[in-house]
C-alpha cells in the first residue's frame, strides 16, 4: 500500500505558473507508476500526465503537453507538476495516484490517489 498527500494548490491570476507535489510513502519499493489527474466542477476527472517510478517515460495529456511537466524527485519519493501559462480553464482540483508498472491515463488504472489540491485560476 501506498499513501499520497498532495501539496501546492492556490490562487495564481491567468498567465502565472504553479508547481505541484505529491509526496508518497508506505511500501514505495514497488516503482509505482505515478500520475496526476484533475477534476473541474461539474466535469469528470480527467488524466494530466504520468510518469514511471524511475522517471524514465513520461505520458501527457494532448491538450496540456507543453503547458505542463511532470518530474519524479526518487530521492523524496515525491512527483510534481509544474504547471504554466495557466488559464482559468486549468481551475480544479487536482489529484495524485499510483499504480502497478505500466503507465495508463483511465482513472480505473490507478489504485490509490491522494485527497487533492485545489488550483484556482483566476482571469
Amino acid at each position: 500500500q501506498v499513501q499520497l498527500v498532495e501539496s501546492g494548490g492556490g490562487l495564481v491570476q491567468a498567465g502565472g505558473s504553479l508547481r505541484l507535489s505529491c509526496a508518497a510513502s508506505g511500501d514505495t519499493s514497488s516503482g509505482y507508476v505515478m500520475g496526476w489527474f484533475r477534476q473541474a466542477p461539474g466535469k469528470e476527472r480527467e488524466f494530466v500526465a504520468a510518469i514511471t517510478w524511475r522517471g524514465d517515460r513520461r505520458y501527457y495529456s494532448n491538450s496540456l503537453k507543453g503547458r505542463f511537466t511532470i518530474s519524479m524527485e526518487n530521492a523524496k519519493n515525491m512527483v510534481s507538476l509544474q504547471m504554466n501559462s495557466l488559464t482559468p480553464e486549468d481551475t480544479a482540483i487536482y489529484y495524485c495516484a499510483a499504480k502497478g508498472s505500466i503507465l495508463a491515463v483511465t482513472t480505473r488504472s490507478y489504485d490509490y490517489w491522494g485527497q487533492g489540491t485545489q488550483v484556482t485560476v483566476s482571469s
